[in-house]
């Protein structure tokens, strides 16, 4: 009997390491550049079957190609190095900008109760391009800062305030998440919390005397509808950095 168990465990370990070894990831790597993205997102997206369970947080055997996927010292090595030129750091970010947006796909499944399968990893990728996009759009209106004849001219003062713009729009489209709350797990719930917390407050910093109306007003709106404590006291704090800033900038 005991060696018909030491073979039946023999056999799952086998199995389990030939489906890791299936997927190729490249996970020695200290930090991933925009080439290795090109096939980790390809392989996510398109190399899995459609009844194969994609790497999760919860699986202590694949949680680091959704730890490397998602970690922000991919990008920050190269666009927080001011001894690179900015053109360049400029190329990388948009280079990132754009596989985070392929990077999004990867985590969207729902099941038949229509319940996030993959929750905590579709936040920790939004996390990734929130984060991202402080960098993105800062580096870019200081290219188009330094290549302006005039840079205090209206017109590149417009061109600034529009990118502004863009780039809260973009951190809105996070809160929609909440009108999907009943979609996420409780974990996944404080992790949607966790993420106003930290990026929408680094947001109102790097911008603080942008106009966040249109912000403030959809947080105000989610909160009516959220049902979760964590949610709700993340929106309150959202509201009320807000209202600080307005505050300050009527002085």
């Amino acid at each position: 009997m005991k060696i018909k168990t030491f073979l039946f465990a023999l056999v799952c370990l086998t199995l389990t390491n030939c489906e890791t070894e299936k997927h190729k990831f490249p996970i020695n790597k200290r930090y991933w550049d925009t080439n290795d993205y090109d096939e980790v997102i390809l392989e996510l997206r398109f190399g899995y079957e459609d009844d194969e369970k994609k790497p999760t947080f919860d699986n202590p055997e694949q949680r680091i190609i959704v730890e490397k996927l998602t970690d922000e010292q991919n990008y920050k090595i190269v666009l927080d190095d001011n001894e690179l030129g900015l053109n360049h750091r400029n190329s990388v970010a948009t280079e990132f900008f754009e596989h985070w947006k392929d990077m999004t796909q990867i985590y969207q499944a729902t099941d038949r109760k229509d319940k996030y399968l993959y929750d905590k990893e579709m936040l920790a990728v939004w996390h990734f391009g929130l984060g991202l996009q402080l960098k993105y759009f800062k580096l870019g209106n200081d290219r188009i800062i330094e290549n302006a004849d005039d840079p205090n001219s209206l017109s590149i003062k417009n061109i600034i305030n529009s990118n502004v713009k863009t780039i809260i729009n973009n951190y809105i489209i996070y809160l929609d998440e909440i009108n999907n709350e009943d979609a996420f797990t409780e974990d996944g719930k404080n992790k949607l919390a966790g993420g106003i917390d930290k990026y929408f407050s680094e947001l109102i910093t790097l911008y603080p005397d942008a106009n966040y109306s249109g912000m403030k007003k959809k947080a105000e709106l989610m909160l009516n509808k959220s049902q979760s404590d964590k949610v709700k006291a993340s929106l309150n704090k959202l509201i009320e950095l807000i209202n600080s800033k307005e505050t300050e900038n009527e002085l």
